[in-house]
């Protein structure tokens, strides 16, 4: 294992992440927030520490192998959330590191879970620098280094492996720093759009734009105590759950789409489960908000839609408390929480493909029950699933419960109830933020133990990076030559 890379790996995407603390600093210093000095304290200590650590490498030949590349993706994550929680200490925001390092890893794992009470009393400043957290994490801080990474000799294929989610990354281009530019122009695009049409709402250039890095990167923090529920805007729901849809889809697809090639979505197989699932379930909610709550149709309809496109692109925006909605309801938002989005998109928990192949495995085996001698394959459109692929998503289906029992427990074990026990790690453990119970979609994550929100910044950063990139980590062969 090559120490020194990984060293001079991390050390870069520090630097990248000090840098980025000019943005929320403008903000700052054009709202005159009064937070300038915590940013630039924060800006600082990230750049001086990143700064020695690079040139301390930087005549190393950096040659990622891929036992290289996990170790960087995680510990990337860890060191980025820890420096990244420097303004909410500084600033006073928080009143524990514990605090601001849960924050900070819900931020860039795009979990949406917050910690804050009053979260319209935080200065301009470090509101826009946690919104900006959800951005950078939902494509991936690593995947935005790989157009960089070779300009200081540093291949990126192995990092790539290990930070795009789903079984198996798609290339766009031959070179993954090509590949990596180009989803991140897609990203910016988007989000420029989604700005925009905000912004011709009457929401503020502020808001529309921590809101638009909250839709894309399927994050779910606002700059409103109530979410996107202060606005009570029709428009604003409208934009909103139309970004939230598109960034739950595989952005392969977006990058098609802007070449003027519609057709890959109408092939997609994953794309046209999400989209089935997606408008199949807002239907049924609909039907039955409307029939069991005083909403009429429209009514029902434009909650059902936002609330369901949320969850199950695990954005956690929330425009109506769900939890005072019908059992059925909250049911259905519940088995949403372990859907998520498409492979290779912003969302978080199983995906979609996982959940399609499950399925269709299942049917083979009923099959093989009444045909024994039958030989029938899963298959994704006409394409035959590879076996190790199907083993690979059993093996994280059980990975994923066994992780979600686990923490139940340890959660359990520290006081809270059973609802708010499960949920919380189905919560954390799919990147989405809001559940049930004690941390219901008017609550927060205040009242957890120190020692619970040290687990579930464990549970956010292994669901945001797919669990085998950190369980590797605890496997004792990882680290024998």
């Amino acid at each position: 294992m090559n120490y020194r890379a990984i060293i001079k790996s991390i050390s870069l995407l520090l630097l990248l992440l000090g840098a980025t603390y000019l943005f929320p600093l403008f903000f700052s210093l054009s709202l005159k927030a009064g937070d300038h000095t915590s940013l630039i304290l924060s800006m600082v200590i990230t750049l001086v520490i990143a700064g020695t650590g690079y040139l301390w490498t930087r005549h190393d030949t950096a040659h990622i192998q891929r036992k290289d590349g996990f170790v960087i993706v995680t510990f990337a994550w860890v060191f980025i959330s820890l420096f990244g929680a420097l303004p909410y200490y500084f600033s006073g925001t928080v009143n524990t590191f514990t605090d601001a390092f849960f924050e900070s890893m819900s931020g860039f794992t795009t979990t949406g879970a917050t910690i804050l009470v009053d979260i319209e009393a935080v200065p301009a400043g470090i509101l826009f620098w946690r919104s900006l957290t959800h951005w950078l994490g939902g494509m991936g801080f690593i995947v935005l280094s790989l157009a960089l990474l070779p300009i200081f000799g540093i291949g990126g294929m192995q990092l790539f492996k290990a930070e795009v989610p789903g079984p198996a990354p798609d290339r766009l281009k031959p070179r993954i720093a090509e590949t990596a530019k180009t989803l991140w122009i897609v990203y910016v695009i988007l989000s420029g759009i989604e700005t925009i049409l905000l912004l011709l709402g009457g929401m503020s250039f502020f808001d529309s734009l921590c809101h638009t890095f909250g839709t894309m990167a399927t994050g779910g923090f606002s700059t409103k105590n109530l979410s996107i529920a202060a606005y009570d805007s029709a428009y604003f729901d409208g934009i909103i759950t139309l970004f939230m849809f598109l960034a739950g889809v595989n952005f392969t697809l977006h990058y098609a789409a802007f070449r003027g090639n519609f057709r890959p979505f109408f092939k997609n197989t994953e794309f046209l489960f999400y989209t089935g699932v997606t408008v199949g379930l807002i239907l049924v909610s609909t039907f039955f908000l409307a029939l069991l709550t005083p909403y009429d149709v429209f009514e029902a309809l434009r909650k059902a839609s936002f609330q369901v496109v949320s969850i199950v692109t695990t954005t956690g925006y929330c425009t109506d408390d769900f939890e005072l909605w019908p059992g059925f309801n909250m049911v259905l938002l519940f088995c949403l929480m372990f859907f998520g989005g498409c492979a290779g998109s912003t969302g978080g928990s199983m995906k979609q493909i996982r959940i399609l192949i499950l399925f269709k495995y299942a049917y083979v085996e009923l099959h093989k029950i009444i045909h024994p001698k039958a030989v029938k394959k899963v298959k994704l459109g006409n394409t035959v699933v590879n076996e190790s692929i199907t083993q690979g998503v059993l093996a994280f289906v059980m990975l994923y419960f066994g992780l979600l029992a686990l923490g139940s427990l340890l959660m359990g074990a520290i006081g809270l109830d059973l609802v708010s026990a499960f949920s919380v790690v189905t919560a954390t453990l799919g990147n989405i933020g809001p559940g049930f119970g004690s941390v219901g979609p008017t609550d927060n994550y205040f009242h957890i133990p120190g020692i619970g929100k040290w687990l579930l910044s464990f549970f956010m950063l292994v669901g945001r990076l797919e669990l085998y990139t950190v369980l590797i980590l605890f496997v004792p062969e990882f680290w024998k030559k």
